[in-house]
């Protein structure tokens, strides 16, 4: 586990991007924000999709004015690598919880495992887990399901691009899947158990894709606080304008960028959007030296922009 100084280490100059940072196993996402917080001497960090404390894998730390750009993260798909232990059902989905029912009938042939495997692709329903970070009446489900009040949230639909299975060994199933934001792995899990007859939990998840952030490009923390005092943690930071990846870019000349600085209403007179049909398109305004200046949304019945953040 990385040891972070008392104080911060001296900056040139505050750090305004995003590092992706493979989390380590027994942590929560809310401890990586506070040690990097810490480590940089950042005003402001946040994460961009929480990982459970079990679980490793890539976690979007978004560091100072790119905290404003969370929200462009968190709607992103998801690529994970799980392991499902068939026979064992616990009430909190996953290998913390306790064991609620068993089952030795797991006679299951390739071609079942593969076929019930494909009916948990597309758009499906999913109940979410009892022990989860989503509120009732402004109370975590999971602080109620340990008082031994559980609250069933309604069904909701979440899609799956695809179930991969990579290995079976039973009552082990290694595999991995690409899925939308909101998806619970474990419930997946749960949800295969049940349909195969015998029950099932999630023993082990690894994020390895977030919003198209790999895990090749992340950096565990045992490694964070020497990149730090080396000065080459500046090559893992990731700039605003690069952050945002699939978003259609207009580079603003300086008089445009004035007049964005000044909150000027802007139209369709200051630029044109390269696609005027999809109304749901952001665009990221950078300048000539690909800094991030906003983020605009184009509204096509009135032929202008609104915007959703400006940096200074």
């Amino acid at each position: 586990m990385i040891t972070v100084n008392p104080e911060p280490i001296s900056m040139n100059k505050e750090i305004d991007g995003v590092i992706v940072i493979d989390k380590p196993v027994n942590i929560t996402s809310a401890k990586v924000v506070a040690i990097i917080k810490k480590l940089f001497g950042a005003g402001k960090v946040g994460h961009a999709g929480t990982l459970d404390p079990e679980a490793t894998g890539v976690l979007l730390c978004c560091i100072n004015k790119a905290t404003k750009l969370s929200r462009f993260f968190l709607t992103g798909s998801k690529k994970y690598e799980a392991v499902l232990h068939l026979g064992v059902e616990t009430d909190t989905q996953d290998a913390t919880g306790k064991i609620i029912s068993t089952s030795d009938e797991l006679n299951f042939t390739e071609k079942t495992i593969r076929a019930v495997f494909r009916q948990f692709e597309g758009t499906i329903e999913q109940v979410p887990p009892a022990f989860s970070a989503l509120k009732h009446k402004g109370i975590p489900l999971y602080k109620l399901a340990r008082k031994g009040k559980f609250v069933r949230k309604s069904s909701r639909h979440v899609f799956i691009s695809y179930n991969k299975i990579l290995k079976i060994n039973i009552p082990f199933i290694s595999f991995e899947a690409c899925c939308s934001s909101g998806t619970y792995i474990r419930t997946l899990c749960s949800d295969i158990g049940k349909e195969l007859g015998c029950g099932g939990h999630l023993k082990k998840l690894r994020r390895i894709e977030s919003s198209e952030f790999t895990i090749n490009e992340a950096v565990n923390l045992s490694e964070l606080e020497q990149l730090f005092l080396t000065g080459a943690i500046n090559d893992r930071i990731i700039s605003m304008s690069d952050a945002l990846r699939n978003m259609p870019e207009h580079i603003a000349d300086e008089f445009l960028t004035k007049k964005i600085k000044h909150g000027t209403i802007l139209t369709t007179k200051e630029f044109m959007p390269r696609n005027t049909d999809n109304l749901k398109n952001f665009i990221k305004i950078v300048d000539t030296k690909n800094n991030l200046v906003a983020v605009l949304k184009f509204k096509k019945d009135s032929n202008r922009y609104n915007y959703c953040c400006v940096f200074n």
